[in-house]
């Protein structure tokens, strides 16, 4: 029994020592496969950290011309020519994609997937959750 005891400590030990040295997802510089969702704080900290990555907005002009990140590229979801404007992307270099709240954002995720882009960020929360985050906006 005392056997018994000592094996299940260290299985339990095993397994915190393995859980403690993972390093979430979220944190990562760079997606290993798929977008990684992020909120306003944590896009601001990825976007300060890699300046090389394009920040692209699927909201309407409209919507775009109120106010959007710095450095934003527009590209309307509801365009005709929203697919073929992606393609003409560099699917090899980091794109952080959002929208007003995260859901054509979301909707417009597999057409980057279709296209293989290898790194994607989304921020999940939209541009309503940069805002509420207290994230600069830029007119």
């Amino acid at each position: 029994m005392r056997k018994f005891a000592l094996f299940l400590t260290s299985l339990a030990a095993i397994a915190l020592v393995s859980c403690e040295q993972a390093t979430p997802v979220a944190e990562t510089a760079a997606p290993a496969a798929g977008p990684i969702d992020l909120d306003g704080a944590k896009a601001a900290e990825v976007l300060a950290s890699d300046p090389s990555i394009t920040v692209l907005d699927v909201r309407t002009p409209e919507e775009f011309a109120e106010g959007h990140l710095k450095g934003a590229v527009n590209i309307d979801f509801n365009g005709d020519d929203f697919e073929k404007k992606i393609a003409e992307l560099d699917p090899a270099k980091p794109y952080l994609l959002h929208c007003a709240a995260g859901g054509r954002s979301g909707q417009a995720l597999p057409v980057f997937e279709k296209l293989k882009f290898n790194q994607l960020y989304h921020l999940s929360t939209g541009f309503g959750g940069w805002v509420a985050d207290g994230q600069p906006v830029e007119k």
